[in-house]
């Protein structure tokens, strides 16, 4: 889980933005989860970040989407296990926002797209 006060710190004064790809990738997590003190908490999560403003998947989303893919399969890397990521990243180029993540190893040869790479601390086991 990603403490939520880390990425407001390191996004400083920008807006912090959530892609509605992110809620659905959780919401499958909550949903496939089946301890339920687990996917109670995962629900909260969630909640928490649908309070965000949502980045929704446009045409000029579609059309970066092409871009970072045709990048990837030009590299000879596999397209299935960054087939989200890539539609998140091709809504930060849309935007002209940083990615934050920790996938920086995927996502920062990405031709348009400016990382800002969170730091592990940032990532906590109870949230």
């Amino acid at each position: 889980m990603v403490d939520a006060h880390a990425v407001i710190t390191v996004a400083g004064d920008a807006p912090v933005f959530v892609s509605a790809i992110s809620l659905g990738e959780l919401a499958l997590g909550v949903q496939a989860c089946a301890d339920a003190a687990e996917r109670a908490r995962r629900a909260a999560h969630l909640r928490q970040l649908e309070r965000r403003p949502v980045l929704e998947v446009t045409r000029h989303t579609a059309a970066a989407f092409g871009v970072l893919m045709a990048a990837v399969k030009q590299a000879g890397r596999s397209l299935h296990r960054r087939y989200n990521d890539l539609w998140i990243a091709a809504q930060a180029i849309e935007h002209g926002y940083a990615l934050m993540t920790l996938n920086v190893a995927d996502l920062a040869a990405m031709p348009g797209l400016n990382v800002m790479v969170l730091c592990p601390g940032a990532i906590t086991a109870s949230g």
